[in-house]
């Protein structure tokens, strides 16, 4: 059985973005993103949401140039080999391989994709993390901590619900001044 695993780049004051939606504060440096991809070592399939899975096509052609550092070769490669599921209503069609759409969030679906899966699952952004955390899916919640406070914009955890978390690894990275917090999500 695979568990879902819920990862989200914030500021200090809880946001994935600012109000105008830049996030140009969240580029790792290349400690961090050694980090993340060792993270998404053990993860067979990634849930995204609209916004964010058109962040993310981005690594379906790019991170493979002869200049750019191994750290995004390695993420690159993990994310291409992962499956991906979408969900939105507004999108046409996904172009990037080893993905389907998917109209609608349905809990029983993602349910037996946990129970069926060998690997890890990952919920990629807010809004589709808040559903399935209204939804008792989640298990685990990593946030990466970044220090600056942009003020408003879309919050990194539901913010209509309460969720009890364990914590269950901490890790500061001085090069940056990120902190990693690993919480287990209490049922």
């Amino acid at each position: 059985m695979g568990r879902l695993i819920y990862s989200a780049i914030a500021s200090l004051d809880g946001y994935v973005n600012d109000a105008q939606g830049r996030f140009e504060w969240a580029a790792p440096d290349e400690e961090l993103h050694a980090f993340v991809n060792d993270l998404e070592r053990p993860v067979g399939t990634q849930l995204y949401g609209r916004r964010m899975y058109e962040t993310m096509r981005f690594w379906e052609t790019q991170g493979d140039g002869p200049d750019e550092p191994p750290v995004m070769h390695d993420f690159a490669r993990l994310w291409r080999a992962a499956d991906k599921v979408v969900y939105s209503a507004n999108l046409d069609a996904v172009d990037t391989s080893r993905t389907r759409l998917e109209r609608s969030f349905d809990p029983e679906a993602v349910t037996r994709m946990k129970a069926e899966a060998s690997r890890d699952l990952t919920v990629g952004g807010p809004t589709l993390a808040a559903a399935a955390f209204r939804s008792g899916l989640v298990d685990e919640c990593h946030l990466f901590l970044h220090p600056v406070s942009v003020g408003g914009g879309t919050p990194a955890l539901p913010r209509d619900q309460r969720v009890d978390l364990e914590l269950l690894h901490e890790r500061r990275f001085a090069s940056s001044g990120v902190i990693h917090a690993r919480y287990r999500v209490r049922r």
